[in-house]
């Protein structure tokens, strides 16, 4: 992913634009199920119909797992978990904090679209390890490491090469490699103990007719070695190598203006291959399918006789359905990505992200979540501790149950649909007086600098200490992208307040919308609400 490229300006704005296309290929059958290994009739994609982009995926045994970009949010670089490659939970994250500078902490400068941008997720059989790995602001290389995907993590090393788009390969032998760059691919290898490089190579220029390739993912099958590249945003690519790590590659092209499975969206690409147990290969892309963001969608993967990847097609297309992976019946039913959080227990659950690094002293878990004010100012955008959640797509609800009753004067509290322009639902208290309002007009440019801190558009004075607020977005990806907000005072009449908010669609500050949720001081910090409940809903 890489901010001023202008060839991937262009080439994401063709992708995104393009409705049709087509990729050499045919539609084949899976691997048939061996015995004693159930498969489901079909899945049906987006497998996830949440914000996970640049996806890397393995297997280890049973288990699949997947890392993903979350710029500037934190805890960074989710893991996602999976049984069957179709049904996912969110499991931990690999970066704890991203203690990358003080503007991740919105101290003196912001991390807008920074922090963690295509990374690379991989597992040490020698040592029983995970490892992920990434660059930050073009400055170094972090490596961080696991035993257990849910944590703890810890930093292993810095290198002071920045692996941009890196994949990480733990080869047969043990020894580590990294593919990174952009249009010029290099291969790095690491020292045994993984905190050093031991030397680093160019492998590979991409033709000019080709454009910019990225998002390495690196690969040793049957004794060759592949990078997987992908042109933002409308085509894979891979390279091999006969000849080991450092080439030479030859190239060909996997996919290239391929229509999607999400009607309105993008190009499936930028994501990773990985094998089941019983030998079949699936690649798990994502689908630019703004306002929501970037969605994983699967597909599976056959072979040509000389050793080349070929995605299977339906009609032409990527597909909206396939056979479902045969795979050994999973172990127990994952996490779902909606329902219900009474933040219980003694940590925030892995589904929430901070709209960059919280002040730890000024929020709690058990018998709710507890948000005080951490930030006076009257710029959304720079309040701190303001907790996220992805959108569900097509079409979710959010709903939150808020204590208000600690609030005081000057503070802003509430539900947002947060993102480059935002808007929110939720509590002020002025001169003593509470009124529950529809705030739109939050803005920033290209720049991630503030240009609108927002207008009030409706209002209704509240009494008491509670309200239930709730904002539901619509991110299929079309012209209407309405989300729209509500409250209620008894808990169960919801009264709509204020006009429609259409969401933009704009690819370039590449996270999605998310539900946000946010309290901030406009005069003095000291107030405190408490938001004991959150729903995220499908219809």
């Amino acid at each position: 992913m890489d901010m001023s490229c202008p060839h991937q300006h262009w080439n994401r704005r063709r992708a995104l634009a393009a409705a049709t296309g087509l990729v050499t290929g045919s539609f084949l059958p899976l691997i048939g199920a061996e015995r004693g290994v159930a498969a489901a009739a079909q899945y049906t994609n987006p497998v996830i119909w949440q914000d996970f982009a640049d996806i890397d995926v393995i297997r280890v045994g049973a288990t699949y797992y997947a890392s993903a970009s979350t710029m500037h949010y934190s805890p960074g670089a989710p893991v996602l978990r999976s049984y069957d490659l179709v049904n996912w939970e969110i499991a931990g994250h690999s970066v704890p904090t991203l203690d990358f500078g003080a503007k991740y902490d919105l101290n003196g400068g912001r991390g807008y679209v920074r922090g963690i941008w295509a990374s690379s997720l991989a597992h040490r059989p020698s040592n029983g390890t995970f490892y992920w790995l990434g660059q930050i602001d073009f400055a170094r290389t972090y490596i961080y490491t696991a035993t257990a995907v849910e944590g703890p993590w810890s930093r292993l090393t810095t290198i002071s090469t920045p692996y941009y788009d890196a994949g990480l390969l733990v080869d047969s032998d043990d020894t580590l490699y990294v593919a990174y760059g952009n249009t010029t691919i290099s291969v790095a290898q690491l020292s045994p103990d993984g905190r050093t490089q031991v030397r680093t190579q160019q492998v590979f220029t991409t033709p000019s007719s080709v454009g910019t390739l990225e998002g390495a993912r690196f690969y040793k099958i049957n004794g060759q070695y592949y990078i997987f590249l992908t042109r933002p945003a409308n085509g894979q690519y891979i390279l091999k190598s006969s000849s080991g790590p450092f080439g030479p590659y030859t190239m060909r092209q996997v996919l290239l203006d391929l229509r999607g499975p999400i009607p309105g969206g993008g190009v499936p690409h930028q994501g990773g291959l990985v094998q089941t147990q019983s030998g079949a290969w699936y690649y798990l892309a994502f689908v630019d399918a703004y306002p929501g963001g970037r969605v994983p969608a699967l597909a599976p993967i056959s072979w040509t006789s000389d050793g080349w990847p070929v995605v299977q097609l339906v009609n032409g297309a990527w597909g909206t359905s396939y056979p479902s992976p045969a795979v050994p019946t999973p172990p127990r039913q994952v996490t779902p990505m909606v329902g219900v959080d009474t933040f219980d227990g003694t940590a925030l659950k892995p589904k929430w992200e901070w709209n960059h690094n919280p002040d730890n002293s000024k929020w709690s878990v058990g018998n709710g979540l507890t948000l005080r004010t951490a930030t006076v100012t009257n710029d959304l955008y720079w309040a701190r501790n303001t907790l996220t959640h992805r959108i569900q797509g097509p079409t979710s609800t959010a709903t939150v149950d808020l204590d208000f009753s600690a609030m005081r004067d000057g503070d802003r509290a509430g539900l947002a649909l947060l993102r480059d322009s935002s808007a929110w639902i939720g509590v002020k208290r002025d001169g003593g007086v509470t009124r529950v309002v529809m705030v739109n007009g939050l803005t920033m440019d290209g720049n991630w600098n503030t240009t609108g801190t927002g207008t009030e558009v409706a209002a209704v004075t509240v009494t008491g200490g509670r309200v239930r607020l709730r904002a539901a977005a619509d991110i299929r990806p079309g012209a209407a992208r309405p989300g729209t907000f509500s409250y209620s005072t008894d808990g169960t009449t919801f009264v709509r307040l204020g006009p429609s908010f259409s969401m933009g669609n704009d690819w370039r500050f590449f996270m999605g919308y998310r539900f946000a949720l946010f309290n901030h001081a406009t005069q003095a910090l000291g107030g405190a609400v408490r938001v004991q409940r959150f729903e995220l809903s499908t219809p």
